[in-house]
């Protein structure tokens, strides 16, 4: 969804009281992500520009003078947002300067149902916080060092990651090369959770510690025969009422001398066998498959 943030920089508080709009900055967004198009402009206010305002953003009528006034830059300024929703922090003061400017053209108003009032959004998911723009860019770290005076088109780069931010994650650029890249662009991460307040290093390290010690308890619960592997040169101990392997093998050679007595399994010795066995006496018979244990008698 295309949306432009929007900003301007205005002559005094009240466009009743005859002041006017002197600086607008806006900033194209696509899914939230910055595509590097940008509109900006100072204007002539035709009228003075009081100190008060001055100290604000630094732009004096001496400067404003020969730039061009509101009705010859209104066309590509409505073409440059269009249709698209306007995101504004403190969105009822931009628009009522903005509107008041056409109505002075007699254009038609712009509905604050296509307005995204960012001051709005940020009392909702912060109530009782401060949520002017630089109270929102510490809460979420954001750079704000630029921002030695208000400039619209500063501004409006700002909010960008603000409004980001409020809505769930920092903002991407689809940007590629030179264009508008964002403060977060040049060293931020591109998502992150809302921040809390604290150290976000002590935070993760406490973290980590968590889960070291949720990992050790949870060897300190588990059998020891699951934690240890028991070598292939010892033994493993069986199952209560289970013969082990000696218990086995003594098992089969009973079974093997018995069926050696039975006659099922026997062999008549000529002669001496292994020793000193007289020839012509039975003797136990010595085969024994690969791999298989010397006999062994109770």
């Amino acid at each position: 969804m295309r949306e432009i943030v929007l900003d301007t920089e205005t002559t005094g508080l009240d466009p009743a009281d005859g002041h006017r709009v002197l600086e607008i900055g806006a900033v194209e967004i696509l899914h939230q992500s910055l595509t590097g198009k940008v509109f900006h402009v100072l204007i002539n206010p035709e009228r003075d520009v009081p100190q008060d305002a001055v100290r604000v953003h630094g732009h004096n009528f001496a400067v404003l003078k020969d730039k061009p006034v509101f009705a010859s830059v209104v066309e590509d300024f409505l073409a440059f947002i269009g249709d698209s929703k306007l995101v504004i922090h403190n969105a009822e003061f931009d628009m009522r300067f903005v509107n008041a400017e056409l109505a002075r053209l007699g254009l038609a108003a712009i509905g604050m149902d296509r307005v995204v009032d960012t001051l709005a959004l940020a009392r909702k998911r912060h109530p009782g916080a401060p949520a002017s723009l630089d109270a929102l860019c510490d809460r979420y770290r954001i750079d704000r060092s630029r921002r030695v005076r208000h400039g619209a088109l500063l501004d409006a780069e700002i909010l960008v990651e603000v409004y980001c931010e409020l809505m769930g994650g920092r903002q991407r650029s689809l940007v590629f090369g030179e264009g508008l890249v964002s403060v977060s662009q040049s060293g931020g991460k591109s998502h992150r959770p809302e921040p809390v307040p604290g150290n976000p290093q002590r935070d993760q390290g406490a973290e980590h510690r968590g889960d070291q010690r949720r990992q050790q308890a949870d060897d300190e619960a588990r059998p020891q025969a699951v934690q240890d592997v028991v070598p292939l040169e010892q033994p493993a101990v069986p199952l209560e009422g289970e013969p082990g392997p000696v218990d086995r093998e003594l098992r089969r050679v009973e079974r093997e001398d018995h069926q050696h007595q039975e006659g099922q399994v026997e062999e008549r010795v000529d002669g001496h066998h292994g020793g000193d066995q007289p020839a012509g006496e039975w003797a136990p018979h010595d085969y024994r498959p690969a791999g298989a244990v010397s006999r062994i008698r109770r």
